[in-house]
């Protein structure tokens, strides 16, 4: 085939067998994502029949990586990422020291030398983020506060390795035992990077978060949408770009910061709409080549090594992570939500193997081990998510210490016994302080009237408690968290959190031990408001009928129309 057409050749090959293969594994109730890795190891080179080209799929994963990435930005602000830091911070530090250290002990059993043996443990301590916001979105918690802590990890994670393969070269002979390590090289490259990650973090925060979003508003002016698509794309892309040639920040990171610069401008999703069909698409290409560089004959010739792999993966590293976050006082389900987006590698694990290989720190085999482990955890991952609320009722249903664990004592889970008494009869009960909470809670304050916010960000409550506010820590679906709110004697319960799964479990709980209490509920699903309001969920506010009739309202003052003839206005 003409050199000219591999392009085209590889894009239609692992699209066409990507839909064939994701439609069977959806009809077999398996995740989608299974049906695109077997298409790579269909069209890559270790499999007959037509092999795509692997140079291209990979720039073409990248693609995929840089708008995934882009898109979480724009979901995910500083803000954001600054309210996980304290579990976000110190789990994904010592998390990657557990794995590193099972992966090296693991290597060391198999007689493997340091070098190899460090390369494969770091390979196994990284998770995918692209992988993860894959499974978060198809559940519907990427915007849930659960969401945010597993992504913070992930980003922090991300940073790790981007130290790691800047510092790996300048060790790679003294790690081979051919040498020793220069040690002014090593902290000259550690100083470049810092000080390059650091120059683009400033000028993003600094100047892009201004001059950005201007561009987007001036392209947006122009009223083509063609335009505006293209103007969001090239950000993305080019920016990822610039970040990796000028500053050494990986493609990932440097397109996650484009979106959190985006997300200042008031189109911000507009251009998550417009972007979202092509992340869509480069994503199936990113899962399509990580299958084409699957080698199957591994599973055949090193079984129980690959078994290994899949333990440290799956098992030691959830476990790792689901202990660091319960030591850290936080929920049962959020322990098991982040331990469960761990329990994968990708990206930054080819990318460190393909390094260690050039460097001959990595035995040949070993790049086939972390590709089967990342094949199968991939594969798997969605049903390990799957798996953690009947994972959770079963093990609180027969385990006294999970009970006893998720029952502590938490000074932060309960009111302070210096509570004064308004908030604790006829007051508001808030749960959630993101942006639409914080701004309710503000209109409550300016008004003098007592509310108690219940939110799972535990340094939050801190925060508002330092505050001199009213606040519990916890999950809301749990019945013990609102009753720590006092939600017996409170007037009114208002639900001000973007997911709407638990929306129903809090209303029945509040109900069942306030039966006269109101209740008030935000959505941005319409389906999901008749349904709430088939099942008398009290009031809601959908937002984009409540922004209709807010505008709607405004141009009847302005046209000189009375409010009391503007019934119209809430149909």
């Amino acid at each position: 085939m003409p050199h000219s057409v591999s392009l085209i050749s590889t894009i239609a090959a692992g699209l066409g067998l990507a839909l064939i293969l994701g439609f069977a594994a959806a009809r077999l109730r398996l995740p989608a994502l299974v049906g695109y890795l077997l298409a790579g190891v269909i069209i890559g080179p270790f499999t007959p029949g037509f092999v795509a080209d692997a140079g291209i799929a990979s720039q073409l994963a990248e693609i995929g990586v840089m708008l995934l990435m882009f898109g979480v930005g724009l979901h995910f602000s500083l803000r954001d990422l600054l309210a996980v830091r304290k579990i976000a911070v110190p789990g994904a530090v010592v998390q990657m020291t557990v794995a590193t250290a099972l992966g090296m002990g693991v290597a060391h059993w198999w007689g493997w030398n340091l070098g190899g043996a460090l390369v494969f443990g770091l390979s196994l301590s990284c998770a995918s983020t692209v992988v993860l916001l894959r499974a978060l979105e198809s559940r519907g918690i990427l915007d849930s506060f659960n969401g945010r802590i597993a992504v913070g990890w992930l980003i922090v994670e991300d940073l790790a390795m981007v130290l790691v393969l800047v510092l790996l070269p300048p060790l790679g002979s003294w790690l081979s035992g051919q040498g020793a390590a220069d040690l002014d090289a090593l902290w000259t490259s550690l100083g470049i990077t810092l000080l390059q990650v650091g120059v683009f973090v400033a000028l993003m925060l600094l100047v892009g978060r201004r001059f950005f979003p201007w561009v987007l508003w001036q392209v947006q002016r122009t009223g083509s949408r063609e335009l505006f698509t293209l103007c969001v794309v090239a950000a993305a892309v080019s920016i990822a770009f610039g970040a990796t040639a000028l500053f050494g920040v990986s493609f990932a990171l440097g397109a996650f910061f484009a979106g959190m610069v985006m997300r200042e401008s008031e189109f911000s999703h507009r251009a998550a709409e417009e972007s979202l069909p092509l992340r869509d698409a480069f994503a199936v290409l990113f899962f399509v080549s990580v299958g084409m560089l699957f080698d199957p004959w591994v599973l055949i010739e090193r079984p129980l090594q690959v078994l290994s792999v899949v333990g440290i993966i799956i098992v030691g590293k959830t476990v790792a992570a689901g202990l660091l976050v319960t030591a850290f006082r936080y929920p049962l389900n959020t322990a098991l939500t982040v331990s469960a987006s761990l329990a994968q590698i990708g990206e930054f694990s080819f990318i460190l193997v393909g390094l260690g290989a050039s460097l001959g720190l990595l035995p040949p085999e070993g790049q086939s081990l972390v590709l089967a482990g990342a094949l199968i955890s991939i594969a798997l991952n969605q049903l390990v998510f799957k798996a953690v609320e009947p994972f959770q009722r079963w093990i609180l249903a027969r385990s006294a210490l999970a009970r006893k664990l998720e029952a502590r004592d938490d000074p932060m889970a309960e009111l302070p016994a210096t509570t004064e008494a308004k908030y604790l009869s006829r007051h508001v009960v808030l749960v959630g302080y993101g942006r639409v909470g914080r701004r309710i809670a503000t209109a409550l304050a300016a008004h003098h009237i007592p509310f108690v916010v219940a939110e799972q960000n535990r340094e939050l409550v801190e925060r508002l408690r330092a505050e001199g506010l009213a606040a519990v820590s916890g999950d809301a679906v749990e019945p013990v968290v609102l009753i720590q709110a006092h939600i017996a004697q409170a007037r009114m319960l208002v639900i001000a959190t973007p997911d709407t799964l638990d929306v129903r479990q809090m209303i029945a709980t509040a109900r069942a031990l306030n039966p006269g209490i109101e209740t008030v509920v935000r959505t941005h699903n319409e389906a999901e408001a008749r349904l709430l309001d088939s099942e008398h969920a009290g009031r809601i506010f959908l937002g984009e009928q409540e922004l209709a009739q807010s505008m709607a309202r405004h141009v009847l003052e302005r046209s000189g129309v009375s409010l009391s003839h503007q019934q119209g206005v809430q149909a």
